[in-house]
């Protein structure tokens, strides 16, 4: 019978010296990452920092034991980036493709570590249910984007396994589309050695990011694919609208 590439299927699990070898690269990657930012970054040209932050991206995969495949285009500069969303991983792959900005909800801003990185990495933290709040973060994201720096956001709002598809809030496509600028949509994909779903970087429900990470270590040819769709540049036309036809690409891409 053949697997259906849809659906996840079961493969052999990293070696255990293998699994330790991954754990002590991604405590070194961590460390080289927050010294780097902590040091760095305050003297150094953004052209740079955004350098280092792919690079360092990358590595980061490369400790999880993800490689990394990209199908398409990477989004131009200045552009605005819409994916589905399954992990946390999402953030450095996408940053691997292209250095970005990333809207992100509130909370992240207090976790250990990741939240310390958002904070100097051109995160806007997007509080809920502030219209007023709302308005500033429009002004933020507009304002990343004429500079020439991709945004990046996830408009599920939440996470997923990665086998469907849910529902796209589209306010945040307004910032791109007062400013005129390119929304480019990407579908994140995490795959098995043979091509089918893996569900083990997915970060859903009540796991704890450290089961999450274990999952990911434990995975044996983990890669996650970045497929690029052609950015709609002109002709935006209504918010909901663009929500729809953008949300049909990457349903389909997946």
């Amino acid at each position: 019978m053949t697997q259906d590439p849809a659906q996840p299927s079961r493969t052999a699990g990293a070696p255990f010296p293998q699994r330790i070898w991954r754990y002590a690269s991604i405590v070194t990657i961590l460390l080289i990452g927050l010294m780097v930012v902590a040091l760095l970054f305050p003297w150094i040209p953004d052209r740079r920092r955004q350098q280092l932050k792919q690079r360092w991206s990358r590595s980061l995969l490369a400790a999880l034991g993800i490689g990394l495949e990209v199908r398409g285009t990477a989004p131009p500069a200045g552009s605005m980036i819409v994916a589905n969303h399954v992990s946390w991983v999402d953030i450095f792959a996408l940053n691997a493709l292209t250095p970005a900005a990333f809207v992100s909800k509130a909370e992240v801003r207090q976790w250990p570590l990741i939240g310390w990185l958002s904070r100097h990495n051109d995160t806007v933290f997007l509080r809920r249910g502030s219209r007023g709040h709302a308005r500033i973060v429009n002004a933020e994201i507009i304002r990343l984007m004429q500079s020439g720096k991709p945004v990046a956001l996830f408009p599920e709002g939440t996470t997923t396994d990665g086998s469907h598809l849910l529902h796209f809030h589209g306010a945040l496509l307004q910032p791109a589309i007062d400013a005129g600028a390119p929304i480019a949509g990407v579908a994140i994909r995490y795959c098995n050695r043979d091509g089918s779903l893996s569900t083990a970087p997915a970060y859903i429900g009540d796991m704890s990011l450290i089961q999450c990470i274990a999952n990911i270590v434990g995975s044996r040819g983990l890669r996650v694919r970045l497929s690029c769709l052609p950015p709609i540049v002109d002709d935006h036309g209504h918010r909901k609208v663009l929500n729809t036809r953008l949300h049909e690409a990457i349903a389909a891409e997946l």
